[in-house]
């Protein structure tokens, strides 16, 4: 009798424990999964606030360029008054020209930059976070920067898009299509592994075949306008990482979508410029 009741109450501590092992468990599942949603969420703030610094720094080094043009002009008109006897309201009207000039200048860039912004947060927040994992967006010098994992855009050891893109892609696409004012450049980027297969000759061929794709796949999947649209690889020649591990590797092999404001914009702009006095 006594092993009997010895028995039970061994099973019975053992079920308590198992139940209180798998409700530590479960809890331990539940805040890892807590914590992951939080390191995205701190992922997705911390890439729109490295995008508002970059945006920042950008406008302070267009105000510093600004003002030392400024110096500039004024240098020049005071030493052109001196030496051609010009009128002081003559140079008063140079002066004023320059700096309109100069704060067109200014409120195109800042214009840019706001856009640029609201670009990439529009980008960001469109993506889940899921994708934010293989996605990285930012701002660099007024340029937007998408880039890809190869393993998410394309087949493995091809230039493929794989079904897997297409949710990405399509959400990129509807941020190109609603910002008409940009050029798109696709460009393909590889590791240095050697390639040769049946219509890829090397690594150059494949980032082009690469960045080849992504573009198509934007003008005829997704409607995005081929006139805004450029494909260029440029092999194993851009690394971000050296190629000394896998990890280099894999960062180096990656598709970027580069949206920047369209050229001839800035070559109007140009021919905005106050012409010289004589």
């Amino acid at each position: 009798m006594k092993k009997n009741v010895f028995m039970i109450s061994l099973v019975a501590a053992t079920l308590l424990t198992s139940c209180v092992a798998k409700k530590d468990l479960e809890a331990c599942q539940q805040e890892n999964k807590s914590l992951q949603a939080n390191y995205l969420d701190t992922k997705e703030k911390l890439a729109a606030s490295a995008a508002r610094v970059t945006s920042l720094e950008g406008q302070l080094k267009q105000q510093e360029k600004a003002y030392k043009a400024l110096q500039r002009s004024l240098d020049k008109s005071l030493t052109n008054a001196s030496q051609n006897n010009v009128s002081i309201d003559k140079l008063v009207d140079q002066i004023n020209e320059s700096n309109k000039y100069i704060r067109h200048l200014v409120e195109v860039k800042s214009k840019s930059d706001s856009l640029n912004m609201v670009l990439t947060n529009n980008l960001t927040r469109s993506l889940s976070k899921e994708e934010l994992k293989e996605v990285d967006v930012r701002v660099l010098k007024g340029v937007v920067y998408i880039s890809l994992a190869d393993n998410m855009l394309y087949k493995s050891g091809s230039y493929e898009i794989n079904d897997r893109a297409a949710e990405t892609l399509s959400k990129i696409a509807k941020i190109i299509k609603d910002y008409k004012d940009y050029d798109v450049l696709i460009e393909g980027n590889t590791d240095n592994v050697p390639i040769s297969r049946e219509n890829i000759r090397n690594n150059w061929d494949l980032s082009c075949l690469r960045a080849s794709s992504v573009v198509q796949a934007l003008q005829n999947d997704y409607g995005v306008d081929p006139k805004r649209l450029t494909a260029g690889g440029r092999g194993e020649y851009n690394p971000l990482q050296p190629n000394t591990t896998e990890t280099g590797k894999q960062r180096n092999r990656r598709t970027q979508i580069i949206i920047t404001p369209k050229l001839d914009e800035f070559m109007d702009l140009i021919g905005q410029a106050p012409e010289e006095s004589k």
